[in-house]
């Protein structure tokens, strides 16, 4: 879907790279999701962020001081322990120590599933090792997301999980489960948690494949953000088109309300 012929009643918002970036809020991005609210359109913040728990996602945007409240939040790593705790697997898990809260109370005795997030600290031969003889062993293997790299505040761009999915599933032949952006199921669930139909939402992004045509794919309008992990000519990897390219997200908030006013 490239284009709405109906005003936009929700929006899905990337956090990192599109609102924010670490600890520094994008110029402006208060006052646009303020502007955004009063308008009446509904926000879901949508993150593929896996080195946090849910919790010190909130704190950080509260700290920033976004207008937010916790449960407007919806993370891969909730989507992934959903997956989880539906099929009844016992996890090894390759997070970030204090993104293990957010899994506290699943059985990891004896794991029988590999569960990869953004983890450096775990991303050494020793660990990989393990997951590769786990796998080989019938063990399943579910990808929080195939993020390629994301920018940090020191202006480069770093390796996200996908790779280190990929290359489990090189070495394995084991297909994994990813739950994460940009599948079509994230999306959705987010969307049914605001209760917006898909033809009359938006995902802004700066991730041309994963926020932009993966949100189109399954159905909604895409707004590329050319901030944050967004380099020049990204805009070709969406097809077809994005619904909108906006310098950030101020000006997308822009494209929205003006969009809903030609509606009106």
């Amino acid at each position: 879907m490239t284009s709405s012929q109906k005003a936009i009643k929700a929006a899905l918002i990337d956090l990192s790279g599109t609102i924010h970036i670490e600890d520094e809020a994008i110029p402006g991005a208060q006052g646009a999701l303020q502007k955004l609210r009063a308008a009446g359109v509904k926000v879901k913040f949508v993150t593929n962020t896996t080195k946090q728990p849910l919790r010190e996602v909130f704190e950080n945007l509260s700290n920033l001081k976004f207008d937010i409240q916790k449960k407007e939040i919806f993370t891969s790593l909730t989507a992934a322990r959903c997956v989880v705790e539906e099929t009844k697997v016992r996890p090894l898990l390759l997070l970030e120590e204090c993104a293990k809260e957010d899994f506290e109370g699943v059985d990891t005795s004896n794991p029988n599933a590999v569960l990869v997030g953004l983890a450096p600290s775990v991303f050494d031969y020793e660990h990989l090792n393990e997951a590769f003889r786990l796998l080989l062993d019938g063990g399943s293997l579910i990808g929080i997301h195939k993020g390629r790299y994301y920018k940090k505040k020191d202006g480069l761009l770093h390796l996200g999980p996908g790779p280190f999915v990929s290359a489990l599933e090189y070495a394995t032949g084991v297909e994994a489960k990813v739950v994460g952006k940009p599948q079509a199921t994230f999306f959705h669930q987010a969307l049914q948690q605001v209760g917006v139909a898909l033809e009359e939402a938006v995902m802004i992004g700066d991730d041309a494949k994963d926020d932009v045509d993966g949100s189109q794919k399954a159905g909604l309008c895409g707004i590329l953000v050319q901030t944050g992990k967004y380099r020049s000519g990204d805009e070709s990897k969406v097809d077809p088109g994005a619904w909108g390219v906006c310098k950030d997200f101020p000006a997308a908030v822009e494209k929205i309300l003006e969009h809903n006013a030609t509606c009106s």
